[in-house]
């Protein structure tokens, strides 16, 4: 059983806490009062919400084979903004975030930097492999 065959809110939840406990993430001062993205409204209300996001990020990156970049996550965690009578409307999520996240998980050695033909961009490393598939043999 691998990361492919659990639940994903399950094994982001898992790896969230494992992230926290062993302090490969940090969340920064700044992160309590700030919005994930211009489509939302407020500030998340879980207190882990930056930890949650770095689990996201790092099964994605495992998920994803080529190399992916700050703008391409920007893309998959945007939404869709209520601008009241107007219709809705895209917006990306915050590249900040995002880059601060994937900073923090390259530092701990869990993700690397790569090239892949075109592609430029982080991918998983054997160490975050293995970190996602004991988390995912415990779950």
């Amino acid at each position: 059983m691998g990361v492919y065959d659990k639940e994903p809110y399950i094994l982001i939840k898992k790896t969230a806490e494992e992230l926290k406990k062993n302090k490969l993430v940090e969340m920064p001062e700044w992160a309590k009062f700030v919005k994930t993205g211009h489509h939302k409204e407020r500030h998340p209300i879980e207190k882990d919400w930056w930890y949650i996001r770095a689990a996201s990020v790092l099964r994605k990156l495992y998920i994803n084979s080529k190399p992916i970049g700050v703008n391409r996550l920007r893309k998959v965690y945007g939404g869709k903004k209520n601008r009241g009578y107007k219709p809705e409307r895209f917006y990306k999520a915050s590249g900040k975030i995002i880059r601060v996240i994937l900073q923090q998980l390259e530092k701990s050695k869990l993700i690397k930097q790569t090239e892949k033909g075109v592609h430029k961009g982080r991918v998983i490393s054997p160490e975050g492999q293995k970190f996602l598939n004991k988390i995912a043999k415990e779950v």
